[in-house]
């Protein structure tokens, strides 16, 4: 993950940024639409995606995991006591204190994505009852529910594509295909989609919903019910491309995936580690490979 002093032994963590470098590839139609893409290899920066694992103590309670969100390091302990009082936890006595976990067992990368909040008295009822069911994930967020940080990359992976993926001239023509076919944005403006398409652009499956990890769920799941494999050639998405999407990416088995809008560090490095293709910043001029 980045952020963090890796292979060198006794090493300090770093505290992560809000951003990291990342390399990229970026893609421009020629000045007449025609031709060969105009290929442009510099770096470029991306929005840094880290999980947050808050741990809940009181007076008699040892620390204990109450949840795990991802975020963009900063302002971490605003977001433990804020989570809580959206969460009803402090009493009138409040907050007592918050500090970075230092456990001996944290791997160097998770110093800073461990927050322990500790509450000057017992809450007024259990913390995480509401939770207790999403261990597994939701539709609204694929990862808010990891049992530990740890577990965040823990992913089970579908079976990988094997056939052929969009070119990055047929990719830039990807969202204008799927706004096509999106009846509820055409009425409304307010909605998110999702859709399979194969190589050659042509879609095979879109679906539309208010949350676009719902849109996801959706494609995949129709395939499914349908007796067929989940995944495809290309997944394409109306928003960015964050961690849960590329997780569901992975796991159905699409071989690429393409936004209109940016990935994040963590979806980044997700995609490369898992072999999935990621194009960001997707228009009919231009688009960019995350590589």
């Amino acid at each position: 993950m980045s952020g963090a002093a890796r292979g060198l032994p006794g090493a300090r963590a770093r505290r992560p940024g809000p951003t990291v470098r990342t390399r990229v590839e970026e893609h421009r139609a020629g000045p007449d639409g025609e031709g060969p893409d105009e290929v442009r290899r510099h770096e470029d920066r991306l929005v840094t995606e880290e999980p947050l694992e808050i741990r809940l103590a009181w007076p008699g309670a040892e620390a204990h995991r109450a949840w795990v969100t991802m975020r963009t390091p900063g302002h971490d302990f605003e977001l433990a006591a804020g989570w809580a009082v959206h969460e009803g936890l402090p009493g009138p006595a409040g907050i007592a204190g918050i500090a970075y976990c230092t456990d001996v067992d944290l791997a160097p990368e998770q110093e800073f994505n461990v927050v322990t909040l500790t509450l000057a008295e017992p809450p007024a009822r259990p913390p995480g009852h509401r939770h207790d069911a999403l261990s597994a994930g939701s539709s609204a967020c694929g990862v808010c529910g990891a049992d530990s940080v740890s577990a965040v990359l823990d992913i089970a992976r579908g079976a990988r594509w094997e056939g052929a993926t969009p070119t990055a001239d047929v990719v830039r023509r990807l969202p204008d295909l799927l706004r096509e076919r999106q009846p509820v944005f055409a009425r409304t403006g307010g909605i998110h989609a999702a859709g399979l398409f194969t190589a050659d652009g042509e879609a095979v499956l879109v679906r539309e919903d208010v949350g676009r990890h719902n849109a996801v769920d959706k494609v995949s799941g129709a395939r499914a019910m349908a007796g067929e494999r989940p995944g495809g050639a290309c997944l394409v998405v109306s928003g960015r491309a964050g961690f849960e999407l590329v997780q569901k990416a992975v796991t159905a088995g699409f071989g690429s995936l393409v936004s209109v809008g940016a990935p994040t560090s963590l979806s980044a490095q997700l995609a490369a580690q898992s072999g999935l293709e990621l194009w960001g910043f997707t228009s009919p001029r231009r688009t960019v490979r995350y590589v």
